[in-house]
């Protein structure tokens, strides 16, 4: 399979809604937007981070859009998140993704914060070179709740 990155494209949008409304991806996730099914907080959002120094990128497995990943934050602050459709979990995508989005900005340190219990995307930061510095709490809209969170760090 391969995986690229490009710019985002307005055509997109509609494809990280849809991904970004799936209840289990919610769940892995956590740490959502408090109502993920408001497209008019949805499309702010996405308007305000376009507009933004943020590095943004849609994630393209075989042509397909199947998620995106980003750079944003303030510099010295800056953090990576991703998210990929459930339906491609567990094929490397997400992996792919974010060593070419981290080729592609090379500033150091950058920051990743993910579900403590979120296996899966701990381990893809790891794979990537982040390495735990902190645990925290923070409220997770998914759950309803605190939850436990960690905090990685990328050296240079």
């Amino acid at each position: 399979m391969e995986i690229a990155l490009r710019r985002v494209h307005d055509s997109d949008l509609p494809v990280f809604y849809r991904q970004m409304n799936d209840p289990e991806s919610l769940e892995m996730a956590a740490f959502t937007p408090k109502d993920p099914a408001d497209r008019d907080v949805f499309e702010a959002h996405w308007k305000k981070i376009r507009a933004s120094s943020a590095v943004l990128r849609t994630i393209l497995a075989d042509g397909d859009v199947v998620g995106s990943t980003a750079v944003y934050g303030e510099p010295g602050e800056r953090e990576v998140t991703y998210w990929v459709d459930r339906a491609y979990w567990g094929r490397g995508i997400a992996t792919a993704a974010l060593r070419a989005l981290l080729s592609e900005v090379p500033e150091r340190p950058l920051f990743a914060r993910a579900a403590a219990d979120n296996a899966g995307s701990l381990r893809v930061l790891e794979k990537c070179g982040f390495r735990p510095t902190a645990w925290a709490a923070g409220y997770a809209n998914a759950r309803g709740g605190e939850i436990e969170e960690v905090v990685l760090r990328l050296e240079p």
